[in-house]
């Protein structure tokens, strides 16, 4: 009894992390993970255990800031720094976030187009409906629980891992030691990796998440206005980031270790596309894996949608200064609500816009990883801001290890442009 008490008491504090961390693995990134498995074995591994820390450290200092200044970063933003600053990072946001939902939607309904023979172009609008009549008239307790439960079809990717027969060996290997090159294809992998891992949409998510709740529950108050606490609000949301970028980094792990173990196996490295891939596993690893993946497609689409969706509404809502949240009635807070149709709406549109997936889920990666660092050099000066953080402004290890991300971001930056400019040239 003890410990099923205890146990409960873990998965209560588990919330805007654990979700941060799931929808951080959404189609897109499926996709991503798939081609650098397919193409390059399982050569990029070793990138899960680079990222972790990087991940988790971001995270934690998004949460942070949100928990202690009862904002999210828009808001910080617009009550510490130019317009000059805000307005454009929350444009490029809503851009980045705008195309991945498009792509996302679309590869929902090609994941379930594998299991009901309707056309994929029938299946967008209703996809998008669903998700949107969640958001506008679920109760927020309501979208919290089923983005819980949705995390759980990513561990779909863990079996479809031990159903592909890897070599063990080899996957331990190549996590443990980095395998590096000069090659072309493998730096633009890395890069793509990276930039579909540390993404800004899931720092504005989760600062937004945090200060959110502290709307919900009358029982909290900012940590900038109410000091009592801290202590144990800072343990729970380290637990809570922690444990949601590993279970990010563990499922993407998964998803190289499938498409390596069969796809690359097999010669099949042309792969674009989530639903490609789990197509492709079938004649390799028979049909149970090729439904397992392509549910995991549907899952982690269902929550990632509405994070991205999401995310946009708080930026937008926050940097104009409109009442924000999903814990608010949609006449409550209509312009917010109206951000997220709208999103759905140019999300729906995308998948009927002459533009190939493929290069919009390009561009979206180049404007994310633009985009990432600006915001992380923000959040780092944000961090050591006391009238932002007052007696919590981060230092030590914490501090250094956020910059080193951001280094990291900079350098993955700098890496694709230099390939971009090489590529035109």
């Amino acid at each position: 009894m003890k410990n099923k008490r205890q146990r409960n008491r873990f998965l209560n504090t588990l919330g805007p992390g654990l979700i941060t961390g799931a929808a951080d693995d959404d189609p897109s990134g499926i996709a991503t993970y798939s081609m650098a498995g397919a193409t390059l074995g399982y050569a990029t591994l070793w990138t899960a255990l680079l990222t972790l820390p990087l991940m988790a450290v971001v995270q934690f200092i998004c949460a942070k800031i949100g928990m202690v200044s009862g904002m999210g970063l828009a808001g910080v933003l617009r009550e510490n720094y130019s317009r000059k600053l805000l307005y454009p990072a929350v444009v490029a946001l809503v851009v980045a976030n705008t195309i991945n939902t498009g792509t996302d939607i679309g590869a929902i309904a090609a994941a379930l187009n594998m299991f009901v023979p309707i056309p994929i172009t029938w299946m967008i609008a209703p996809v998008a409906l669903v998700i949107v009549v969640l958001q506008f008239w679920g109760s927020y307790h309501l979208i919290v629980r089923v983005f819980k439960w949705l995390t759980l079809a990513l561990f779909a990717y863990v079996g479809a891992a031990f159903l592909a027969k890897p070599n063990w060996s080899a996957v331990i290997k190549a996590t443990i030691i980095p395998q590096f090159s000069l090659n072309g294809k493998y730096l633009v992998t890395l890069v793509a990796i990276l930039g579909t891992t540390i993404s800004p949409y899931l720092f504005f998510w989760q600062a937004s998440q945090e200060a959110e709740d502290q709307r919900v529950d009358r029982t909290k108050r900012p940590l900038i206005e109410k000091h009592y606490g801290a202590r144990r609000e800072f343990s729970r949301i380290r637990a809570d980031t922690v444990v949601g970028m590993a279970f990010s980094n563990l499922i993407a792990l998964s998803i190289i270790v499938t498409a390596a173990a069969t796809l690359h196996a097999a010669g099949k490295t042309d792969i674009q596309t989530s639903a490609q891939a789990a197509e492709a596993l079938r004649p390799i690893a028979g049909q149970f894996a090729e439904v397992i993946f392509a549910l995991g497609i549907v899952g982690t689409g269902l929550l990632a949608i509405p994070v991205l969706g999401g995310a946009t509404a708080y930026a937008v809502g926050e940097g104009r200064r409109w009442p924000v949240g999903l814990a608010r009635r949609p006449k409550e807070a209509a312009a917010f609500y109206a951000v997220l149709a709208l999103s759905g709406a140019i999300g729906i549109a995308l998948n009927f816009a002459s533009i190939n997936p493929i290069s919009a889920l390009y561009w979206s990666a180049v404007v994310n990883g633009v985009l990432a660092v600006p915001v992380m050099v923000l959040l780092m000066f944000m961090a050591r801001r006391r009238d932002v953080m007052d007696r919590y402004v981060i230092g030590g290890p914490l501090y250094w290890l956020g910059w080193l991300s951001t280094a990291a971001m900079f350098f993955s930056v700098l890496a694709m442009g230099i390939g971009m400019t090489v590529g035109m040239s």
